[in-house]
């Protein structure tokens, strides 16, 4: 008998042992899958959560919400590389998200969900689910996820296969700059990290503390791969800091930045070609993810692109759907208009 729960409290669902069973660690492969993910954005990020639960015996669906007044949307932000329903390995898995969607039609009249991920089918299954529980359905790109299948190579074999401008680079630099990978949480190091933050490029962090939080669980848990770099004529002052994540045979690339006064060394080019190498040859990871975002430096990187797609799903006889229903309309009468 399907079972439908809807869960605001996830220190409780934690502590409740029966849901965290189900969600086991083959359901919850990249950090944004867990439980302490979602709980994360709700306490340090100011996002109220709501799981939307759906089980029945072994077969788990499950849908991480923020939001409220009828609009639900995914609990993910800038942090969040995708976002998917989560369902346990049970084959009945996925027809409990069409259950899902069927209770949901009586508590919102709109969901929002991006970054959906379609390489593990992820949003047709959405998408599918809800048309079926008969909602309105739109599906969009909304975003690029550049990786890299490392496909057996050792970090010299994918080297050579980098623009020759980026091999000049790292060739002519990489002794002009120390590196060092920590495996565990560091303080100094991480106020390191905060520093040179703030003397980069990069706009202004958006959760210092859901970050923080997350780097010290992920290095309680042997999962974090911190870096830092200084120039080789000044080991005391560090130029360059990444943090990365290694877990179900994929690095994630979550943050990087090097002080704008140091970019003539390129500490950010040999730091990165540091943690490549140690991911590749030391982890032995099957994947490398660059996270969301088409900025061209992730080109000289990575070598494949995956995209990210936005699904509205709309209850179709809801007056508060109408004035989004004329929208859409006008903005596909333009588009058509613009093409014609």
């Amino acid at each position: 008998m399907v079972k439908i729960e809807y869960h605001s409290d996830l220190k409780e669902v934690q502590l409740g042992g029966e849901l965290v069973r189900l969600l086991s660690a083959e359901c919850q492969s990249a950090p944004f899958d867990r439980l302490a993910w979602w709980d994360g954005l709700g306490k340090h990020c100011e996002m109220a959560p709501t799981l939307a639960v759906a089980r029945d015996g072994e077969a788990l669906a499950v849908l991480a919400l923020t939001g409220g007044a009828g609009h639900y949307c995914a609990l993910a932000n800038w942090y969040t590389f995708r976002f998917r329903p989560i369902l346990s390995p049970a084959p009945e898995s996925a027809a409990l998200l069409a259950e899902l969607a069927g209770d949901l039609a009586g508590k919102a009249h709109r969901l929002t969900l991006t970054g959906l991920p379609d390489e593990d089918g992820s949003a047709s299954r959405v998408e599918a689910a809800f048309r079926k529980a008969g909602w309105l359905v739109t599906r969009e790109p909304s975003d690029t996820n550049h990786i890299l299948p490392v496909a057996g190579r050792r970090y010299e074999e994918y080297l050579q296969g980098r623009p020759g401008q980026l091999r000049t680079t790292l060739k002519r630099k990489t002794k002009k700059v120390r590196v060092e990978i920590l495996t565990r949480f560091d303080e100094t190091v991480w106020s390191a990290y905060e520093d040179i933050y703030a003397e980069s490029w990069k706009p202004e962090e958006g959760s210092p503390a859901f970050l923080r939080a997350f780097a010290e669980a992920e290095g309680a848990a042997g999962r974090l791969r911190l870096g830092v770099a200084y120039a080789a004529d000044d080991p005391s002052h560090p130029i360059a800091a990444q943090m990365w994540t290694v877990e179900g045979g994929t690095a994630f690339i979550h943050k990087l930045a090097h002080r704008e006064a140091a970019k003539p060394l390129s500490p950010g080019s040999v730091l990165s070609a540091a943690l490549f190498r140690h991911v590749i040859d030391v982890d032995r990871v099957e994947l490398v993810d660059f996270g969301t975002g088409d900025d061209p430096y992730k080109r000289d990187w990575m070598e494949a692109v995956r995209p990210r797609y936005r699904l509205e799903m709309f209850r179709p006889l809801d007056l508060r759907n109408w004035l989004v229903f004329a929208r859409i309309g006008l903005r596909r009468l333009a588009a058509t208009a613009k093409r014609g």
